[in-house]
């Protein structure tokens, strides 16, 4: 029998490595270097050895990286290879043991392992006198993870095996049989039907616990041992899906990429094309798995996802490219198998067919599965439907209920996605710090769990806070990157959302022509370019600029689309801004009454920022009929709540108003701490500076590149009237100070 030596951390097998060169880790894609820094636990000597050993289509971030660090760093091993050969040799057998019961897989069996055999653990002297581990009081600490790998990859494998089968021994009950499985995987010495079925059989009881990280560990090991081959196409494609769910994109990739033509390789395939590779190509996958999943439900062999969870990822293809037509073709699938639609689907198929109120209702009871302990998918969709509804505050609720719920089931895939949602409802309703700090978040969450798609709505919608908070400069390199990245993947929502942040950004600095022209461009835009649905969000803006320019035909009849909308559901906001719209559409003293009724409206909603944007036009509006007395009062009410939203360019319209008024502006708000003009980034990478971290120790921490921490500091010594670090050092220790 040919031995099969317990896996190297892992097993996962990865294309071959090109030759060392010089690559300098900032060079990398954010996407590639935030995982690679997390794949090599953040050492910056391995990172560097590794990212010269990528292939260029993996340093591109076309092919996935290699899954364990041994295979990038050998460099970086071998100096702690030499320090683990110089312990004793019982020392060495005692880290050993300490060693495969932490990684890849917890055991927490230690030292029942080490009472059953009655194992002195006195040699642990010899290893803490080198600094290289410790007792806890839990069994060993390790001084670092690779000092563990190191323990480990110096083992003989017959050692290894014998560890294993030890810990697989004091592991006993139903709660620990899957661990006891991976324990007797590990310490295999060749393939094992028997073996094989009891991983499976474990990695199903992982998944139905809500640990796919364990799933994953089983069902990879399980098809490794395998006698059968016609089992392990379903094994890899359930392991590379675990490995999704539980954040390990690059493993996932590899995995699907071993798997043959497969109903649960599809379904893989689908969920990896919406969320890193071309959009385009996820629905026809998604809606496919769906139906195969519906007609096998009641069989053992099914996929592991249900129907609906496929379907509910199909709507959110459709949702993502901006093909919301693609709905309608759903729906009579859906019907026919006998699946339940997500609510989102059947609203988009409605709204895009004009039946709004159809639509209305559908999103509406969707938006109401929102409570709390749900399924994060179904949380995740009443997110969806809520901001279809414009009820941004229910969609923080369901936002912020899906990334707990996601957490406590261990889909950590699903978090930066229910954060990013959490940072359109806070921008929304007015807090654009809280939602630049949760979108800066989500965009870490998203490069480490490889979801380069997410990363790039992500990288959108920070665009837009940024062209609120006045920073021009940021605004277009993050339309730029989330531009180029979303029209090479077919994603038209991103690609819509940057466009309307640099026509925010015209708008709120002047410049109507360039922001009408945007916006009507959007219009134009198909699939993989634009979306209908930003396209009729935007629409006030596109009102105000065109107006502004003389141009109100088109203007016109996009208004008259979004009252219809905005009657059908019945939201505050979206009535407040249809009303606002028709002031501006309508001539002389007759807006005024538009302009109050939107005012009225907005008392009941929760768009704090576009009530003041209904102010600033309602005074200026007021001063062109010379009604002085009222349109001082909103437009000094505008100018408070701009500077208190950190919006200068729109604080200084309000400015511009009240001179021509002949009212003094007054000063600008005065910050009690000097930090309140910083935005949520520029305080975190101030701190971050003043603590001593360099520029590119900064770009890694926060998966940004060098030049851009580079632009965020000089912009954080301009706003602070600094002139270097010492100076940022002393002041933010005097503000932070008791």
């Amino acid at each position: 029998m040919t031995p099969v030596n317990p896996p190297p951390l892992g097993g996962t097998s990865s294309p071959a490595l090109a030759g060392p060169g010089p690559r300098p880790v900032a060079a990398l894609p954010d996407g590639v270097r935030v995982r690679l820094l997390r794949l090599v636990h953040g050492d910056p000597r391995a990172a560097v050895e590794a990212a010269g050993r990528l292939t260029e289509r993996q340093a591109a971030g076309l092919d996935p990286l290699p899954t364990e660090p041994v295979e990038l760093a050998p460099g970086r091993l071998s100096a702690h290879r030499r320090e683990v050969r110089a312990l004793p040799e019982d020392t060495r057998l005692v880290l050993l043991l300490a060693a495969a019961d932490q990684y890849p897989v917890a055991t927490h069996a230690f030292q029942r392992a080490v009472a059953a055999v009655r194992l002195d653990i006195r040699p642990l002297e010899a290893a803490e006198a080198a600094g290289l581990a410790y007792a806890t009081a839990g069994g060993v600490g390790f001084r670092d993870a690779w000092t563990r790998i190191a323990v480990y990859e110096t083992a003989a494998p017959a050692d290894r095996r014998d560890a294993h089968r030890l810990l697989a021994r004091v592991l006993h009950g139903p709660a620990e049989a899957p661990r006891r499985a991976w324990q007797r995987g590990a310490g295999a010495l060749g393939p094992s039907a028997r073996l094989a079925g009891e991983l499976t059989a474990a990695a199903a009881a992982a998944r139905s616990a809500g640990d796919p990280a364990l799933a994953r560990a089983l069902a990879e090991r399980a098809a490794a041992l395998g006698a059968d081959a016609r089992a392990r196409p379903a094994l890899l494609a359930r392991a590379a899906a675990d490995a999704w769910l539980a954040g390990e994109a690059d493993r996932a990739r590899a995995l699907a990429a071993r798997t043959d033509a497969d109903a649960d390789a599809d379904v893989v395939a689908g969920v990896l094309a919406l969320r890193t590779g071309h959009a385009g190509e996820a629905f026809d996958a998604l809606l496919a798995g769906a139906v195969r999943a519906a007609a096998a439900r009641t069989a053992r062999s099914g996929p592991a996802a249900s129907a609906a969870h496929l379907l509910a990822r199909a709507a959110e293809a459709a949702v993502h490219t901006g093909d919301l037509r693609r709905c309608r073709e759903a729906l009579p699938a859906a019907r026919e198998w006998g699946i339940d639609p997500p609510g989102v689907l059947g609203g988009l198929a409605a709204a895009v067919d004009g039946r709004y109120e159809d639509a209305r209702d559908l999103l509406e009871a969707t938006a109401g599965r929102c409570g709390p302990g749900g399924d994060p998918t179904d949380l995740l969709h009443a997110v969806i439907a809520a901001l279809m509804l414009g009820d941004h505050t229910r969609a923080a609720t369901a936002a912020v209920r899906a990334a707990a719920a996601a957490r406590a089931r261990g889909v950590t895939v699903l978090v930066s996605q229910a954060m990013e949602y959490r940072a359109y409802a806070d921008f929304w309703t007015g807090r654009p710090h809280a939602a630049e700090a949760a979108a800066l978040d989500a965009l870490r969450q998203a490069y480490a769990t490889g979801q380069d798609n997410g990363a790039c709505h992500l990288q959108a919608a920070l665009a837009m806070f940024a062209a609120l908070t006045g920073d021009g400069e940021l605004c277009r390199e993050r339309a730029a990157a989330a531009g180029s990245h979303a029209l090479a993947h077919g994603l038209g929502l991103p690609a819509a959302l940057a466009q309307w942040a640099l026509a925010f950004l015209d708008l709120v600095t002047g410049r109507y022509d360039a922001a009408a022209a945007r916006l009507r461009a959007l219009a134009a835009a198909g699939p993989g370019h634009g979306h209908r649905a930003v396209r009729h969000l935007a629409t006030p803006h596109y009102v105000e600029a065109a107006v502004r320019t003389g141009d109100t035909r088109v203007a016109r009849a996009a208004h008259a689309d979004y009252d219809r909308w905005a009657r059908a559901v019945n939201s505050p906001d979206d009535l407040a801004l249809s009303a606002r719209c028709l002031a501006l559409l309508t001539p002389g003293a007759d807006a005024l009454r538009h302009y109050a009724a939107a005012l009225d409206l907005h008392a009941d909603g929760d768009r704090a920022f576009e009530r003041a944007r209904t102010e600033l036009l309602f005074g200026s509006a007021l001063r062109r009929l010379r009604r002085r007395t009222e349109a001082r009062d909103r437009l000094r009410s505008a100018l408070q709540a701009f500077e208190s939203f950190g919006a200068p360019h729109c604080a200084e319209g309000a400015r511009a108003e009240l001179r021509a008024l002949g009212a003094p502006p007054g000063r600008a708000q005065a910050d009690t701490r000097p930090t309140n003009r910083l935005t949520a980034q520029q305080l975190l990478i101030a701190r971050m500076a003043a603590d001593g971290a360099t520029n590119r120790e900064i770009a890694a921490r926060l998966a940004l590149s060098p030049r851009t921490v580079d632009h965020h500091l000089r912009g954080v010594f301009t706003r602070l009237d600094i002139r270097s670090r010492i100076a940022l050092v002393r002041l933010l220790a005097d503000t932070d100070g008791p």
